[in-house]
């Protein structure tokens, strides 16, 4: 049973007072233990160190909302744990990244893992659609999701408020979404994702005062990965019901998409950082940094209310519509130099 949509707010609003709470006490930590991010390196664009942590904060209120609330009384403690726990895997291990360096393929390798292991769950719990109803290539198509979307907010994850402005906008819309479909469990992780990552925005907001790390931009991608693949739209044929994901994490995906093909197509490796990002190409147009992020959060906006869109309306046009738009968006952005 789901209940008033008020109730969601109220839920939200909570989250979001208390991780915009602890936030600034997890920033104390962060400076008082060195974890910080120093610009050392010509990526970095920040003019001071910035402390980690912050990722921290959000696990911390996405935890206490969820276990203290609708779930405990529900009974639906199993169903957010098949989200909640696979995340506090990847938080821990991005916390040690964060702290420590983890060389790409350790990462990688533990990330398929969880990938593989949060796949056979959804898959075997029939709580997922399997487009071919083959467990190996519905496992194989999961994992591929969850690990990308990870690494695409991870990778996204370059510029003050860009990640976690557009996690909010993506959440916003998981949560129209599965509220209107009557997924309670869904609806509520979404909307406690939502205020927890919006409480956080407030320190990282330009000019930021704390960033997420890798610990908060894993733990928020495997959420956002597992919470937009388990709405269920009822769109026919299902290739329609595909596109909903794909469409609320187009910016991120696109992000991703011209940052490694750029990488490539220069002989680097797509796992070295760089200043190839959608952030430091509207920089370069002249765009400053604080309208930057709001340019990025509106294009998930965009994405989003054409994701509700085609949902309520069932619009094959209307997605390749955005198929296009999204296309036409990596040439503008390719065009714009790789560097400065």
């Amino acid at each position: 049973m789901l209940y008033p949509i008020s109730q969601y707010l109220y839920l939200a609003a909570a989250t979001f007072v208390f991780v915009g709470l602890i936030t600034p006490l997890m920033r104390k930590i962060a400076l008082r233990i060195g974890a910080v991010d120093a610009p050392t390196i010509a990526r970095k664009s920040q003019k001071e160190p910035i402390p980690y942590l912050g990722g921290v904060a959000i696990v911390i209120g996405v935890f206490v909302a969820t276990y203290t609330t609708v779930f405990v009384k529900e009974k639906n403690i199993g169903l957010a744990s098949t989200v909640l726990i696979p995340a506090a895997i990847m938080a821990i291990m991005g916390l040690v990244d964060d702290l420590r360096g983890l060389d790409p393929w350790p990462r990688l390798i533990i990330q398929t893992i969880v990938g593989i292991g949060v796949s056979g769950i959804l898959i075997s719990t029939k709580t997922i659609g399997t487009p071919s109803h083959i467990f190996i290539i519905d496992a194989f198509i999961t994992t591929l999701w969850i690990v990308g979307v990870c690494n695409s907010i991870n990778f996204f994850d370059n510029l003050d408020g860009g990640a976690a402005g557009t996690v909010v906008v993506i959440s916003a819309f998981t949560f129209l979404i599965a509220y209107d479909r009557g997924q309670l469990m869904i609806s509520a992780l979404s909307i406690v994702t939502a205020g927890a990552t919006a409480g956080f925005l407030i320190w990282n907001r330009p000019p930021a005062r704390i960033y997420m790390g890798d610990a908060g931009a894993l733990f928020l991608g495997i959420i956002v990965a597992v919470l937009t693949i388990r709405l269920q739209p009822d769109i026919h044929p299902m290739w329609k019901s595909l596109a909903i994901p794909l469409l609320l994490m187009a910016v991120p995906l696109l992000d991703t998409t011209v940052a490694v093909t750029s990488r490539l197509a220069r002989g680097i490796s797509p796992f070295t950082g760089g200043r190839d990002h959608l952030s430091h190409r509207l920089m370069r147009k002249g765009i400053e940094r604080r309208s930057a992020a709001i340019t990025l959060w509106a294009l998930a906006g965009v994405y989003g209310t054409t994701a509700y869109a085609i949902y309520k309306n069932q619009s094959g046009s209307l997605i390749l519509l955005a198929a296009i738009t999204w296309i036409s968006l990596y040439i503008f952005f390719m065009r714009i130099p790789a560097s400065d």
